[in-house]
């Protein structure tokens, strides 16, 4: 069995963390929270990340520290700029990010991983 990481931010600062972290506790699920803030996050990783789920999906259009941006920054963003972004400023990724050991899985939502952990035993 692979390890599962799930990757965020701190619970306090975030609900959906706090939400996903009580779901895998109430299931059972053993799994280790990498908080991007406090152990920090390579830029390889990130590219992969980029890569499998696309830079796009990746980083968090709906959080206050993407709207605090210029206009001007957030109309030229790519995905060059964005991993940049997403490297100084974790909160703009998307979250939470589930690393099951062989597939990431972006957000939570109840259903979503009842019928992961349903379906590949994990």
């Amino acid at each position: 069995m692979s390890k599962i990481t799930l990757y965020g931010i701190s619970p306090s600062k975030c609900d959906t963390i706090r939400k996903a972290r009580k779901w895998l506790n109430a299931a059972g699920i053993d799994y280790h929270f990498h908080d991007y803030r406090k152990d920090g996050l390579d830029k390889a990783t990130l590219q992969n990340w980029s890569t499998e789920l696309g830079w796009e999906a990746l980083l968090n259009r709906r959080g206050t520290t993407w709207r605090q941006l210029p206009e001007e920054q957030k109309a030229s963003v790519d995905e060059t700029s964005a991993i940049e972004l997403m490297l100084e400023q974790p909160a703009m990724i998307k979250r939470p990010l589930l690393d099951t050991g062989s597939e990431r899985f972006l957000g939570f939502s109840d259903k979503q991983y009842q019928t992961l952990f349903r379906e590949t035993n994990l």
